[in-house]
Order: C-alpha cells, then sequence, then structure tokens
C-alpha cells in the first residue's frame, strides 16, 4: 500500500518555538512554521505541492528511504497524487479514463490536472475505473 509518508526534518528557528522542515527524499519541500503544531500543518502543504509538481513534470515520485517523523500530504491531496501516478502507469488515454468513469473527456482532463482542486468522490471513481482502490487509515495525532 503506499501512503505518500516522507521523513520530515524538524530544526529549532532563531524566532523561538518556530521550525524549518525539510525533506531528504524531497528536496524540493521546504516550510516553517511559527509552532510544531504550523510546522507539521506546513509541511504536509509544501509535501504535497511538491510531489504534485514531480508529476506535472513527468518526474517519478522519489522514493521514500529516509526514516524519521513521517510526513503525508493532505487526504485530497494524496488522492490526487495517486490518480495522477496511477494514469500515467496505466497506459490509457484520457478518452478511455473518462470513457470507463462515464464521463466527458474534459472531466477527466481536470481530474488529471495538478492545479484543479477534485473532490474525493471523484478521484475514487476515477481510480476504481484504473483498478485501483483509496484505502483510509487512522493514525494518532503527533
Amino acid at each position: 500500500m503506499k501512503t505518500y509518508a516522507y521523513a520530515a526534518q524538524f530544526e529549532s528557528t532563531e524566532t523561538e518555538g518556530g521550525f524549518v522542515v525539510t525533506f531528504p527524499d524531497v528536496p524540493e519541500a521546504i516550510t516553517e512554521g511559527g509552532d510544531m503544531t504550523e510546522a507539521r500543518e506546513m509541511a504536509a502543504d509544501a509535501l504535497g505541492v511538491a510531489l504534485l509538481t514531480y508529476l506535472e513534470l513527468g518526474r517519478p515520485l522519489p522514493d521514500a528511504l529516509t526514516e524519521g517523523t513521517m510526513i503525508s500530504p493532505d487526504p485530497n491531496v494524496a488522492a490526487k497524487i495517486a490518480v495522477i501516478e496511477t494514469f500515467a502507469s496505466a497506459g490509457i488515454s484520457r478518452s478511455e479514463l473518462a470513457r470507463r468513469m462515464g464521463k466527458d473527456e474534459k472531466e477527466a482532463r481536470r481530474v488529471l490536472d495538478p492545479n484543479v482542486s477534485t473532490k474525493l468522490p471523484l478521484l475514487v471513481q476515477a481510480l476504481s475505473a484504473m483498478g485501483r482502490r483509496l484505502v483510509v487509515g487512522l493514525e494518532a495525532a503527533e
């Protein structure tokens, strides 16, 4: 099961309580927060943007090799990443995806556009049309 979770490193800033967050496996994702809670939220956002950018540029997602504090993009962003990555390896056209989903090609194009927000039910439908199933997990918040 793919989770799109990557290890983050948190370093204290000069501002008391603040943190800079980096991802060794995704060097493009760099952010900071005024406290640990904000730093984690910003890290999830920065990671999601970086991973979507990889896909937009046609680059494969990096392997998550580093151990540490694992951060995942927001669930909707992770689902969008899953759809785009699955489509890239499915060997089908946008027209075929649209046909399988019972939608027009314009809607399939929006589903595959990393810069267009898509509601979760439509992302689930797209994954299903490509023979995949979205699995939701639950873990303790840190």
